[in-house]
């Protein structure tokens, strides 16, 4: 079974990895003066974050995609307990799909989208919250998160 990899630059190790403890639910795997791991089985991730010269800090947007309503809810339990701002998207349109979302940035705001696909669109994004999305150098439908 294939694992996505994601590897994040960060500002401040500890409130970092205090943050996506939270928000997966679980510890780290590895714990290093300037790196975190977290092995995932749900989702299926390695997921990575370090500090100083091992990464450039930030990246666009990652996510986290859903196959029901159910996971989706408890995403968004972890979401909320993270204790940052939730943008809560609702249904809408973005990459020509329909899907359910809700945004929340990490402590070095760095974007992340929880959602659940329900459809297909023909259009890239046709929903009236798409109007408080990314700024115009952004290739997808990421948020303005304060």
């Amino acid at each position: 079974m294939k694992r996505l990899h994601v590897h994040v630059g960060v500002e401040d190790l500890s409130h970092s990895i205090r943050f996506y403890s939270t928000l997966f639910g679980a510890e780290p795997t590895v714990t290093k003066p300037d790196y975190a791991k977290w092995m995932l089985d749900d989702p299926r991730v390695n997921f990575a974050i370090s500090q100083g010269n091992h990464a450039r800090k930030g990246i666009e947007h990652l996510g986290i995609q859903v196959d029901n309503a159910a996971e989706l809810s408890e995403v968004y339990g972890r979401l909320k307990e993270a204790d940052r701002p939730v943008l809560e998207e609702g249904q809408t349109t973005c990459c020509y799909a329909k899907s359910e979302k809700s945004w929340i940035s990490d402590p070095d705001g760095i974007i992340w989208e929880a959602f659940f696909t329900n459809g297909k669109a023909t259009s890239y994004g046709d929903s009236p919250a798409l109007d408080t999305l990314a700024s115009s150098d952004s290739q997808c439908c990421a948020p303005r998160v304060a």
